[in-house]
């Protein structure tokens, strides 16, 4: 047999059990939220202090405690809720939230572990909770609660999975280039000479140095550049002048220095000053020309170009 109801009335009950919901959601986030964290330090001085063994007796604890508040805060709605209109249900209940936000909890660990960013101390106990709220919004058998719950979760899957970790090494990426350029008056590079490319670059706190060779296998070019705080306050020659080194400084302040090697081959060795850096270059397989070209070239190392040193693999830094 059907019963009218006024409209007035139906209204009045769907308001009740929305309300019904909503705090019994509140509730079960502010209790999982006032506990795991506790829970949480707790495994932390448990495992410090007496090894991993002893945390197993502390999270037994913090679980019996978390599904007796979880059975608490599954009373006002055993109206609502039908896995929590009695005792033994309502346990059972809790017990399946409790594994289900703790799966959440610590799939947030991993993605906390990975570096992304869930904000500050604050804003991560309020978190906690909200694994447990979910799970227990997908036992309401309200449509909307559901939906709610489906898009939490969709929410962190895509955010924890996708966003953040890209997120997580855009600030990585960004701040090994803020290290890379912690010396920017050192950072200039000069025009690869002729069939010749960088080979390897290094980033040290007072001196910048990049390798050119070949760009054929079975060819040997080598052409060395090193930019590094000024060592003298002018460029000047040994002395006394070393055996097989001719050494001169021109009226511009640069030195050249010549040393003779065993085979009849030479190195040539140009220092110049650049600004607020020194600048040598040298070489044995490129003439004292081309080692002049490539100190007239000279510019500062573009984003792109350390970004393609980055992604090569062909820069390093060193304390």
């Amino acid at each position: 047999m059907c019963v009218w109801k006024p409209p007035d009335t139906i209204r009045h009950m769907t308001h009740g059990r929305g309300a019904l919901t909503a705090l019994h959601l509140l509730l079960v986030w502010a209790a999982m939220a006032l506990v795991m964290p506790a829970l949480g330090s707790g495994l932390l001085v448990a495992a410090w202090v007496a090894g991993a063994g002893a945390a197993v007796p502390v999270f037994a604890l913090g679980a019996l405690l978390s599904v007796g508040l979880l059975v608490a805060a599954g009373v006002p709605v055993r109206t609502v809720v039908p896995m929590c209109g009695s005792m033994p249900r309502r346990l059972g209940w809790a017990a399946l939230v409790f594994g289900l936000g703790t799966l959440g909890i610590l799939a947030g660990l991993a993605a906390y572990g990975a570096d992304v960013d869930l904000g500050s101390a604050r804003i991560r106990i309020a978190l906690a909770g909200v694994p447990y709220a979910v799970a227990a919004a997908f036992f309401v058998p309200i449509r909307w609660v559901r939906l709610g719950a489906v898009a939490a979760l969709a929410a962190a899957v895509a955010y924890g999975g996708f966003v953040g970790p890209d997120q997580a090494q855009q600030r990585r990426h960004a701040a090994e280039v803020a290290r890379y350029r912690e010396h920017p008056e050192l950072l200039y590079a000069g025009a690869a000479p002729s069939g010749m490319e960088v080979s390897r670059a290094e980033v040290g706190p007072a001196h910048f140095i990049v390798e050119y060779r070949s760009v054929r296998q079975d060819v040997f070019a080598y052409v060395g550049l090193t930019v590094r705080s000024p060592l003298t306050p002018a460029p000047r020659c040994p002395e006394p002048a070393e055996d097989g080194v001719t050494c001169t400084v021109d009226e511009r302040g640069e030195k050249r220095t010549v040393r003779d090697l065993s085979g009849g081959e030479r190195e040539v060795v140009l220092v110049r000053r650049h600004r607020d850096a020194e600048v040598e270059v040298s070489g044995r397989t490129l003439d004292e020309g081309g080692l002049r070209r490539l100190l007239d070239s000279l510019q500062p190392l573009s984003d792109e170009e350390l970004e393609k040193l980055m992604r090569e693999g062909k820069i390093n830094r060193i304390p």
